[in-house]
């Protein structure tokens, strides 16, 4: 339950727009025209009403969808047995899982040779060629990977990859999403959604599972991805778990077009050689680890930090924070919600702090990565609390509250509720806690302080 991966700052890039949220989480992902609106999302203005409507090759709609769940351990992946999906062609067991490291995107098909010329590079383990693009799911923009399953199954946060029948289901045509935008989007397993790109398509959801990637919610196959109009080829996924981030990111930049953009989705250890999310002069935790653990920290705090990354919040900012995240009591929830009027959880943090001057990335994921940790016993007023709440990625971070002072706390905290003030939850979901520094946050957010 409780988030919703958003998205970043522009970077332009040649003649197109990039929306990329640097730094440990997402690296992508709409890319456009200069000025105009992603022709994969033009469809999308002004409703749902797109021409063309049909379903896409083994989508079966309004056939039967069983709701099985397939667990491993305590973990569980939630899937939907397709129709068709016995005929889709055998996968493999996943022998490894691969850190996802770097993420290139492009607005076009990137050449072959820029994938195999990456691969050759030290310290590279896999480099994937893949489609991405933002996508309406229901009427919501949604960061969309189009993948081969067989290949693309060892980059996702363990129990996903390891879930045969999520990915034979995404080979027949259904679309997996993320467990959390299944749950708090209301996606049942048992009829199909309505995907939007330059061509709109119902699939049926395949199954709630994370990736790993952080930011990306929803995964189908390359032959859907191009059905729906999707970019061919146009991102390359990076693993290189040893490697010097920033100085393979210079190597890559050296064979890329000059559209293409590259940003890590993971941050380094000083020791390692790269600083957090590009800048601010704080040294990030290594946040990946293992493929398991997705992209993000396992527990929040950007390690490292120095009081000359800092200040933190000054009270001014402190009380005009609260004070705005207050003033939406009783606002719905509601997925991707970023206000003025509904908000998800850290869309209630970063609109919350903008009003106080301070920016923030929009996915709770990297805002775990904008200050110190902090212990629970010096808690401040303004500090953020992060949570572990999707058992399909258990290391993620995939929730984010404020503290308010005196054993309480502010959040959206999912669908059908709405913004409320609680008594601060240190339960078995809690990750740990964070004080902002707003330098620090701008640079994760991608968007440094003057």
């Amino acid at each position: 339950m409780r988030r919703k991966a958003g998205w970043g700052v522009q970077l332009r890039v040649g003649a197109h727009r990039l929306l990329v949220a640097l730094g440990s989480g997402l690296a992508l992902l709409a890319v456009a025209a200069a000025g105009n609106a992603p022709p994969a999302l033009a469809s999308t203005r002004g409703g749902l009403a797109a021409a063309g409507m049909r379903g896409g090759a083994g989508s079966s709609i309004g056939g039967p969808v069983l709701p099985v769940a397939a667990r491993s351990g305590s973990q569980a992946v939630w899937v939907a047995r397709l129709p068709g999906a016995s005929q889709a062609p055998a996968l493999a067991p996943v022998n490894q899982l691969l850190q996802a490291d770097l993420f290139v995107v492009a607005p076009a098909t990137l050449p072959p040779a820029v994938a195999a010329s990456v691969q050759r590079m030290s310290g590279v383990v896999a480099a994937q060629q893949l489609d991405a693009a933002r996508i309406g799911v229901n009427g919501k923009l949604t960061a969309m990977l189009g993948v081969n399953p067989a290949t693309f199954r060892g980059f996702a946060a363990k129990p996903t990859a390891q879930s045969l029948g999520l990915w034979e289901n995404v080979a027949a045509g259904g679309v997996a999403v993320s467990y959390t935008m299944g749950k708090l989007a209301n996606l049942p397993l048992s009829r199909p959604v309505l995907v939007t790109g330059r061509r709109a398509e119902e699939l049926p959801v395949a199954g709630l599972g994370t990736v790993g990637i952080g930011g990306v919610d929803a995964v189908v196959s390359d032959a859907v991805a191009r059905s729906l109009g999707m970019p061919a080829d146009n991102a390359i996924v990076i693993s290189a778990p040893h490697a010097d981030l920033s100085s393979l990111m210079q190597q890559i930049r050296g064979v890329l077009p000059p559209t293409a953009a590259i940003a890590p989705l993971v941050a380094q250890t000083a020791a390692a050689g790269t600083a957090a999310a590009g800048g601010a002069g704080t040294a990030a935790a290594d946040t990946a680890g293992s493929a398991a653990a997705g992209a993000g920290p396992a527990t929040p705090g950007a390690a490292g930090t120095a009081a000359a990354d800092g200040p933190g919040l000054s009270p001014a900012q402190v009380d005009a924070f609260l004070k705005a995240a207050e003033s939406r009591l009783g606002m719905p929830y509601v997925w991707g919600g970023d206000g003025p009027n509904v908000f998800d959880c850290s869309g209630l943090v970063q609109w919350s702090l903008a009003q106080a001057g301070v920016v923030m990335p929009r996915v709770a994921n990297d805002q775990a990565l904008t200050g110190p940790a902090v212990p629970v016993d010096q808690l401040a007023p303004g500090d953020l609390l992060f949570y572990h709440t999707d058992p399909t990625a258990p290391d993620l971070i995939s929730h984010v509250a404020i503290y308010l002072g005196d054993g309480k706390m502010i959040q959206a905290p999912e669908t059908g509720l709405d913004v409320e003030i609680v008594p601060a939850d240190f339960g078995s979901e809690f990750a740990g806690a964070v004080q902002v520094y707003p330098g620090v946050a701008a640079a994760v957010a991608g968007n440094p302080a003057d």
